[in-house]
């Protein structure tokens, strides 16, 4: 039971540093911070739903550290969308444990697609329903600073949404 216990508090722990990482993140308003950020977030994340043994989430997580580095480099590479869409489905089915990853699932390859072929507002927005979907993959593994963490990520990223949507309005107004 104390091993239970230590591991749930270390998978709150470890959330509490991905929701810092993460609110930093998206209230940038520039893409390039925004994946920096994001993927020292998604380490935490992917530790986080280890220490909570949801491992279809995990992997996923895991996994968004190198979507991340790749739509970096390579942003709008479709061979490489479809190549990182084929992968999460990989990493699904090797650690399926059920109903309570399709979540996960659904919000890896949202945020795969987003990520890749989207930017700006557009990207901000399929990126926030994955958030929702990693509020509810959160709320199933039992991590409340991850449930936290997203349900921030979702409203912080419309606030952004809101913030680039005045400034271009204003560049139209005064430019």
């Amino acid at each position: 039971m104390e091993e239970i216990g230590l591991r749930w508090l270390l998978g709150q722990g470890v959330s509490l540093v991905a929701l810092a990482l993460c609110l930093v993140a998206f209230a940038s308003k520039r893409d390039d911070r925004l994946f920096v950020l994001l993927l020292f977030a998604n380490v935490a994340f992917a530790a986080q739903f280890a220490l909570f043994e949801s491992w279809v989430a995990a992997g996923i997580s895991a996994l968004i550290v190198l979507r991340i580095a790749l739509v970096r480099r390579y942003p709008r590479h479709r061979v490489l969308m479809l190549a990182m869409l084929a992968a999460t489905l990989v990493v699904a089915a090797l650690t399926w444990s059920g109903p309570r990853d399709i979540p996960a699932l659904a919000a890896g390859l949202l945020g795969t697609w987003g990520m890749f072929m989207l930017r700006g507002i557009a990207m901000r927005a399929a990126l926030a329903v994955a958030a929702l979907c990693w509020v509810i993959s959160n709320l199933l593994a039992g991590s409340i600073g991850g449930t936290i963490a997203e349900s921030l990520i979702f409203l912080t990223n419309v606030i952004t949404m809101l913030r680039l949507h005045r400034d271009a309005h204003l560049r139209y107004i005064h430019g």
